[in-house]
C-alpha cells in the first residue's frame, strides 16, 4: 500500500458495547498490525442526549481484556487528537458554512412541530414516511426556499437551525467497497441529511468525513448499516477535501440472530439466554446489569477467536487462531457479504478448546477468584494448579472449574448413595475397611502407589477392581464425576481420604 494504514473505531459512549461493536474494532485492528499501521479510538460523543456515564471507560476496558488497544485515543494520546468529538465542536462549523457558501449545503430554520406538519402534509399511500428530500426542500422554511435577505435576518436574529447537505437530485454515486465491489446510489432517493445541530454539534455524517481527513485515516470499516449514508459521505469528501483523499470502504457484514432472521440485539440475548455484551454492562440509569461474556467465563482468547471467524474465515478451515495468527491470516477481502449467523454453542466450544490448549496458569487467577467469590480460599497454589490441570478437559467456561472442582476442597455432605446399593455387600465394605487400614500404612500415596495398592487388595479379596472405583469415586467426590479416581485421591491426600471413605462407610451402613 502507497501509505500508511490508518484505522479507526468510532464507538458512541451510549452503553454496553456489542459483540458486533467488538467485532467492528477487532477486524480493524487485524488490518492495521497486518500491514503494520496504526490503529485509532475515536469517542463519537456529538449526540450529548444520547451520552451515559461510565460508557466510555467501559470501551476502553473492553479493548483491554480483548488485547486489542489502540495506538492512539483519548486515554492513549497521539498526534491528531482530540480524540473525543464533543472536544472538536469548534472545528466543524467552518466546513458546514464553506458547503453552503459553495451551494452544496443550506441553512434550515423549521422548528421541530413543522417538521412533524411536513411529515402528515406530505404523506400519501405512495409515500407513507415524507423525507427531507429534494421534492419538498423547496416547501419548507430554509435558506433554498427564502430570499437571500430573508435568510440574513434569521441569522441575524440568532434563530435556531441546522444545515443541511443539499442532495443532488439526478447524479449516481459510485463506492468501491473492499467486501462488495463496486455499490452504486442514486442520489434523488437520499435526503437531505443535517450536517450540523442546532446546538453546533455535528452530526455523524460531517463529524466523520472530516476527523477521518485530519486523522489521515486510509481505511474506514464500519457496519454494514452506515451503508446507505455512505453517497452522503463520498459527496462531503467530494465536496470538501477531494474524493483522491477519502478512505477506501469497507462494510462489514451484520451479525445475526441464531435462526439467520434480523440483526442479533440484546433483546435477543435476553431471550435465549447468551451474552450479546463483551463485558458486564450496569446501566446507571434503570440499574440493570446485562451479563457479558468475560463474566459468563470466556477467555479473551476464545472470545476474539469467535469474533474474527463471525463473517471471516482464512480458506483453509482451520478455526483456532491466537492473535498473532489472526494478524498474519487477516484479509478484508475473505469477509464474507452476507451477514453471520450468532452460534453461542459454537462460541463455547471455542471458550472450551482454548481452556484446554492453554497453560492454566494462565487463567489460574482468574479461576482463583471464581473460587473466593464462593468463599473458598486458595492457600497452596502448586496444588490448586495441579487440580485446575486434571479437571480442564471437562470445563466449557472458566466457571465450570468450581462445579467440576470444589470437591477438592469442601468434603462431601452427601453421597450419590443409590448408584452404590444395588451392588454394595459385605464383601466391599471389608475391602474399604481392609484399604484404609493398608492406606495408613503406606509412605508414597501417590496416584500410581494407590492404584497398585488398589488393586492388589482388590486381587487378595478376589473383587474385581473395576466394581470398586465408582463406589470409590463417590465416597472422594458424592457423585458419579471427575478425573481419574486414583488422581483425585493424590490430590486430596492420605488424611482426607481416609476421611471421605470412613464417613461413606458410615452414611451406607445406616
Amino acid at each position: 500500500m502507497d501509505k500508511r494504514v490508518r484505522v479507526r473505531f468510532a464507538p458512541s459512549p451510549t452503553g454496553g458495547l456489542h459483540l458486533g461493536g467488538v467485532r467492528t474494532a477487532l477486524f480493524n485492528y487485524l488490518f492495521a498490525k497486518k500491514h503494520q499501521g496504526d490503529f485509532l479510538l475515536r469517542i463519537e460523543d456529538t449526540d450529548q442526549s444520547r451520552f451515559v456515564h461510565g460508557a466510555e471507560e467501559y470501551i476502553f476496558e473492553t479493548l483491554r481484556w480483548c488485547g486489542i488497544e489502540p495506538d492512539e485515543s483519548a486515554v492513549h494520546g497521539g498526534p491528531h487528537g482530540p480524540y473525543r468529538q464533543s472536544e472538536r465542536k469548534s472545528s466543524y462549523r467552518q466546513y458546514a458554512e464553506q458547503l453552503v457558501r459553495a451551494g452544496k449545503a443550506y441553512y434550515a430554520f423549521e422548528l421541530p412541530e413543522e417538521l412533524e406538519t411536513m411529515r402528515g402534509r406530505f404523506k400519501t399511500a405512495d409515500n407513507p414516511s415524507p423525507q427531507y428530500d429534494h421534492r419538498i426542500r423547496m416547501n419548507m422554511r430554509n435558506s433554498c426556499s427564502l430570499t437571500l435577505e430573508e435568510t440574513e435576518r434569521l441569522l441575524d436574529d440568532d434563530a435556531p437551525h441546522v444545515i443541511r447537505i443539499k442532495m443532488p437530485e439526478n447524479e449516481t454515486v459510485v463506492i468501491s467497497d473492499l467486501i462488495r465491489g463496486e455499490v452504486s446510489f442514486h442520489t434523488g432517493l437520499i435526503d437531505d441529511k443535517v450536517l450540523l445541530k442546532a446546538d453546533g454539534m455535528p452530526t455523524y455524517h460531517l463529524a466523520v468525513v472530516v476527523d477521518d481527513f485530519f486523522m489521515k485515516i486510509s481505511h474506514a470499516f464500519r457496519g454494514e448499516e452506515w451503508l446507505p449514508s455512505a453517497p452522503v459521505h463520498v459527496l462531503l469528501w467530494r465536496y470538501l477535501f477531494g474524493e483522491e483523499n477519502m478512505p477506501q470502504w469497507a462494510h462489514l457484514p451484520l451479525i445475526l440472530k441464531p435462526d439467520g432472521n434480523g440483526k442479533l440485539s440484546k433483546r435477543d440475548g435476553d431471550r435465549l439466554g447468551f451474552p450479546v455484551f463483551a463485558m458486564d454492562w450496569k446501566d446507571p440509569n434503570s440499574g440493570e446489569t446485562i451479563k457479558g461474556f468475560r463474566e459468563r467465563g470466556f477467555l479473551p482468547e476464545a472470545f476474539i477467536n469467535m469474533l474474527a471467524l463471525l463473517g471471516w474465515n482464512d480458506g483453509t478451515g482451520k478455526e483456532i487462531f491466537s492473535l498473532n495468527e489472526l494478524i498474519d491470516a487477516f484479509s478484508m477481502e475473505r469477509v464474507h457479504k452476507a451477514g453471520a449467523k450468532f452460534d453461542y454453542e459454537k462460541a463455547k466450544w471455542f471458550n472450551h478448546e482454548w481452556i484446554r490448549q492453554m497453560p492454566v496458569s494462565a487463567y489460574k487467577d482468574v479461576v482463583k477468584e471464581i473460587f473466593v467469590t464462593n468463599g473458598v480460599g486458595i492457600n497452596d497454589e502448586a496444588r490448586f494448579e495441579k487440580i485446575l490441570s486434571l479437571v480442564k478437559d471437562r470445563c466449557t467456561l472458566l466457571n465450570d472449574f468450581y462445579d467440576e472442582s470444589r470437591f477438592f476442597f469442601e468434603p462431601p455432605t452427601q453421597w450419590d448413595i443409590e448408584s452404590v446399593k444395588p451392588k454394595w455387600n459385605p464383601d466391599k465394605k471389608n475391602f474399604f475397611e481392609s484399604f484404609v487400614s493398608q492406606v495408613e500404612s503406606i509412605s508414597s500415596f501417590d496416584p500410581v502407589s494407590i492404584e497398585s495398592n488398589f488393586k492388589q487388595l482388590a486381587g487378595e479379596k478376589n473383587i474385581k477392581p473395576g466394581e470398586l472405583q465408582l463406589p470409590f469415586r463417590i465416597m472422594l467426590v458424592g457423585e458419579k464425576k471427575g478425573p481419574p479416581v486414583f488422581e483425585i485421591a493424590g490430590l486430596l491426600g492420605k488424611t482426607d481420604t481416609i476421611n471421605r471413605i470412613r464417613h461413606f462407610l458410615d452414611a451406607i451402613s445406616v
